[in-house]
C-alpha cells in the first residue's frame, strides 16, 4: 500500500462505499473506500500544496475508485494550461465511470476556450465512452453561456453510440441548453434530430429543471415521442 493510499484509508466509510458502488455499477465494488466527496476535495487542496503531488497523477492505473476521484479533483490545481491539458489526456483513457468523468472540470480551461473547443472536437469522436462523455460535459459547462454559438448544438448529433452513459450526458446537455438557449435548442427537438430515447430523456430532464419555465415545459410535453408498439 502506498503512503497516499494509507492516508485515503483514514477517510474510509464502508457504508458510503456500498452506496457509491450502487450508483457506479461499472466499477468493481471492492475498489470503493467510501471517502466522502467534501473530504476528498479538501484533501486534494491540501495535497496539491505538497512537494511531488504531480507524481501521483502519473501512477496509472490507480487501484481505488477514490484515487481516481482524487485525481479528477487535483486537475483543478494546475496553473499552466498546457501542463493541465497533458495531464487530462494522460488520465482520460483510465476513466471508467460517470462519477469520476463528471468531476473533471479544470478551472484553467475557462481561460482557454478556443483551444478547448478544438480538443472537444477530437474527444467527441473517441471510441472511449467516458472520453466522449467528458467532451459533451465540457460543451455543456463551458459553452452554453457567453461562449455559446448555435452551431455547437449540432456537435453531439454526430455521436453514434448506444452507450447509456453517453446518451444520458447528451440528454443532460440538451436539457441544459433548453434552459439557457431555448430559441436555438428547441429546434433540435421540433425537428426530431435525436434518437427517440435521448429525445424523450431530454424532455424529462427539462421538465425536472427549475430553470425551464412552466410555459416551455407545457410545450415540451407536446413534443414527446410515443413508444412504438411491437406487433
Amino acid at each position: 500500500m502506498t503512503d497516499l493510499q494509507k492516508r485515503l484509508f483514514e477517510f474510509r466509510d464502508e457504508k458510503n462505499a456500498a452506496f457509491q458502488a450502487k450508483l457506479t455499477p461499472t466499477v468493481p465494488a471492492d475498489s470503493f473506500l467510501g471517502c466522502r466527496v467534501p473530504d476528498l476535495r479538501k484533501f486534494a487542496k491540501e495535497f496539491s500544496k505538497e512537494e511531488g503531488w504531480q507524481n501521483f497523477l502519473k501512477e496509472l492505473p490507480h487501484k481505488y475508485y477514490d484515487e481516481n476521484l482524487l485525481h479528477g479533483f487535483l486537475l483543478d490545481s494546475f496553473k499552466d494550461f498546457n501542463t493541465c491539458l497533458s495531464a487530462v489526456e494522460e488520465f482520460l483513457p483510465f476513466v471508467d465511470n460517470w462519477a469520476v468523468c463528471d468531476t473533471m472540470r479544470p478551472k484553467i480551461f475557462k481561460k482557454h476556450l478556443p483551444e478547448i473547443m478544438e480538443k472537444i472536437k477530437v474527444w467527441i469522436k473517441s471510441e472511449k465512452t467516458y472520453t466522449v462523455r467528458f467532451a459533451v460535459n465540457l460543451l455543456m459547462s463551458l459553452f452554453l453561456d457567453e461562449a455559446f454559438e448555435p452551431q455547437q448544438l449540432f456537435m453531439p448529433l454526430q455521436i453514434e453510440s448506444d452507450e447509456y452513459y453517453i446518451k444520458m450526458m447528451i440528454a443532460w446537455y440538451y436539457a441544459t441548453a433548453l434552459a439557457k438557449q431555448w430559441e436555438h435548442t428547441i429546434k433540435i427537438l421540433e425537428q426530431k434530430k435525436l434518437n427517440p430515447w435521448t429525445h424523450n430523456k431530454t424532455i424529462q430532464k427539462a421538465l425536472e429543471s427549475y430553470r425551464v419555465t412552466a410555459e416551455h415545459k407545457e410545450y415540451l410535453r407536446t413534443l414527446k415521442i410515443p413508444p412504438t408498439r411491437s406487433h
